[in-house]
């Protein structure tokens, strides 16, 4: 890459608020942005050069964005590998991380099995494709347990607890489809990595505590407040993961601290994840530079964090889905290291993520405590 007005081109698909931090963080590095979203004048669309309007596996709207591009992305995993792959070898354009990597992370039965076959631990698991063979899995994984959808699921959806084997036949119609059950983690703490692939390099930032209710994050605390050996067990499964990984960018990498300290991994995100936006503020640099440092080839920036920071989601506390006007936000803004970020969605409805306020200080208890006050007086209503 080389540095030029207008700069170098980055092609993302996908204009939600990933595609607008990206947009954000892109500038200072010379770098222009373009997006793709079915959404027209998505939550990216204000900051950065361009929107092409369609789905994010149209093949004629991803061959335009390749040809208006020096290099492909994606913040979001409903891209289609296929459609990359083949719009990448026409016009030359390279796609980070590599389609197949993509391929991969869609589908949540085959990711773990690559994963627990390249010696990642993760929790014991079954592929499930009719109730019988849920109540097979189950009695030998134990109740309770998670069944999920193979592709699709996000923030919870797609994900049924089956608490005792009377639930059985109502979590596989939930799924109505190709699925997965894991055993039911017992865990001390969620934790987060994010992990980061450069042309010759590799990197993670510091391990991240999670905080999620009803399967949604609502909080990350960084760093995680675990012991040292936990952290470095967190950081070294994270590694792992990154040696099964094909191509450039940054990886959320979701984990279990069980209860007797093992370190488990969930789930993993191939770009940008919630989990990492406190690094913004937290660290030298964010997740969101980096991941386009990584995309286009450049040395990767430090990840050392530069002091104790806890991000908390504002979510929609809408019973129906209405215009989007948040109230209460001048108490954040008069509060000494606190930071909102606006995602620029129109409509709210209820658990939408619409934007995050992080908090910077010493104590990381009470940071929580501050940053769950300040997020507690906004409101949709």
């Amino acid at each position: 890459m080389t540095l030029t007005s207008p700069g170098p081109t980055v092609g993302v698909v996908g204009g939600g608020q990933l595609g607008r931090m990206l947009g954000e963080a892109a500038a200072p590095l010379g770098l222009e942005l373009l997006v793709t979203d079915p959404t027209p004048d998505c939550p990216a669309a204000p900051v950065v050069r361009d929107q092409l309007v369609g789905d994010f596996d149209e093949e004629e709207t991803l061959r335009e964005l390749a040809e208006r591009a020096d290099y492909l992305t994606f913040e979001i995993e409903l891209a289609d590998p296929d459609v990359l792959e083949r719009v990448a070898e026409e016009t030359g354009t390279p796609v980070h991380p590599d389609p197949e990597t993509l391929r991969t992370i869609q589908d949540k039965l085959v990711q773990k099995r690559r994963l627990a076959d390249a010696g990642v631990p993760v929790p014991a698991f079954r592929a499930v494709d009719t109730a019988e063979d849920l109540r097979e899995a189950c009695e030998d994984l134990g109740y309770p347990a998670m069944l999920k959808a193979r592709t699709g699921g996000y923030d919870g959806r797609g994900n049924v607890p089956v608490e005792t084997p009377e639930d059985v036949e109502d979590a596989v119609d939930a799924i109505a489809g190709p699925a997965m059950v894991e055993e039911m983690v017992d865990f001390e703490r969620e934790l987060a990595v994010m992990g980061c692939r450069g042309a010759d390099e590799r990197d993670t930032f510091p391990v991240t505590e999670t905080i999620h209710r009803e399967e949604i994050l609502r909080e990350s605390v960084a760093p995680a407040r675990a012991s040292k050996a936990v952290r470095e067990r967190a950081r070294d499964v994270a590694h792992d993961v990154l040696d099964v990984m094909d191509g450039r960018g940054v990886f959320g990498i979701e984990l279990f601290e069980t209860s007797d300290g093992e370190i488990l991994l969930n789930e993993i995100a191939p770009r940008p994840h919630n989990s990492g936006h406190w690094t913004i503020e937290g660290c030298h640099t964010s997740q969101f530079e980096q991941h386009l440092r990584a995309v286009t080839g450049k040395p990767l920036g430090s990840t050392d964090q530069r002091f104790p920071t806890v991000s908390t989601n504002i979510l929609g506390d809408v019973a129906e889905r209405q215009p989007a006007e948040l109230e209460g936000e001048d108490d954040v803004l008069a509060t000494p290291r606190a930071h909102l970020h606006w995602y620029g969605k129109r409509e709210v409805y209820e658990l939408r993520k619409m934007g995050h306020v992080t908090l910077t200080g010493a104590d990381a208890d009470d940071l929580l405590a501050d940053a769950r006050t300040l997020r507690d007086g906004l409101t949709f209503e």
